[in-house]
């Protein structure tokens, strides 16, 4: 019988499916501010995340990005979200940590007055919930008696942002979904397995190494280097496995910073939006390669 040739279905190729792009923000606090700068040329550039997913820090701009806030607007917003956010102690707090005897000791101790917190959750999410987002959505938080990873993916966004930027001895624990949580750093501080985990394709994780300090006189000093360098190896390792043993491509967006930056150092933000902003421009002729901007929208 002789050979036929292809069909007019099979001669015709099937257009090029985009790449399922996942943007990942992981813990850094103030740190990742320069989200934003990334977010902003993101939107320069209509590239458009399929999947979200925020933890610590992080999770303050992927909820906002997920519930369709503008790059503009979240740069507003955040000259004012972390100014005096963690000034005013909580007495009560010390004194249940100190004396749990007399005062009462209790698992949902923070040693900051959240209130202005929960002002900023109320003003950027207000009664949103995970069904209501634009973009798919996931917070990555911490079990405080398990130690578990915990991926949230439903009920009310402010709960879920609050959960994952319960910093240990800082901020109280946050109950969601019958759990007591703290922050996502203290389990994984750039969670990639989830947008792995999730089918993306493409990565985008912007992670925030702290640069040593110079001079070490106290011992809170110690201690927050000693915390900055066990980060900064699971950070490194973390981008390390998941390239080598996954499919998908994994950009790491690493803004550099030359000195700490404390979250009171509000005056910094726009030097760490602009790191953001050029970070991610660092990897822009790559993602534009991969056929995520939208002058290649044509091969979508």
């Amino acid at each position: 019988m002789p050979e036929t040739g292809p069909t007019q279905a099979q001669a015709t190729a099937a257009p090029r499916r985009r790449p399922r792009l996942a943007l990942v923000v992981g813990s850094g606090g103030i740190k990742c501010v320069a989200a934003v700068g990334m977010w902003k040329v993101l939107q320069r550039e209509g590239i458009r995340p399929d999947l979200v997913v925020g933890c610590s820090g992080g999770s303050l701009y992927t909820a906002s990005m997920a519930l369709g806030m503008d790059a503009n607007e979240a740069e507003r917003v955040s000259h004012h979200m972390w100014d005096g956010l963690f000034k005013r102690v909580h007495y009560r707090s010390v004194l249940r940590g100190l004396l749990p005897s007399r005062f009462g000791g209790s698992e949902r101790i923070g040693l900051i007055d959240d209130r202005a917190v929960a002002a900023n959750m109320r003003g950027l999410y207000g009664d949103a919930t995970f069904a209501e987002t634009r973009i798919p959505l996931h917070i990555a938080a911490t079990d405080l008696h398990s130690g578990e990873k915990v991926d949230i993916v439903s009920g009310r966004v402010a709960d879920a942002v609050r959960a994952s930027i319960a910093m240990p001895l800082l901020l109280r624990p946050w109950p969601v979904g019958g759990r007591l949580l703290i922050d996502g750093g203290a389990s994984d501080p750039l969670p990639i397995s989830v947008a792995i985990r999730e089918g993306a394709d493409i990565i985008l994780a912007m992670g925030f190494e702290t640069p040593p300090v110079e001079r070490l006189d106290s011992l809170i000093g110690v201690a927050g280097q000693s915390i900055s360098t066990t980060i900064n190896h699971l950070l490194r390792a973390t981008y390390a496995f998941y390239s080598a043993v996954h499919h998908a491509e994994i950009i790491p967006i690493m803004p550099t910073f030359d000195q700490p930056i404390g979250v009171s150092d509000t005056h910094l933000i726009p030097h760490i939006i602009e790191q953001g902003e050029r970070a991610t421009l660092e990897a822009l002729p790559y993602l534009r390669r991969l056929g995520l901007a939208a002058s290649a929208e044509g091969t979508v």
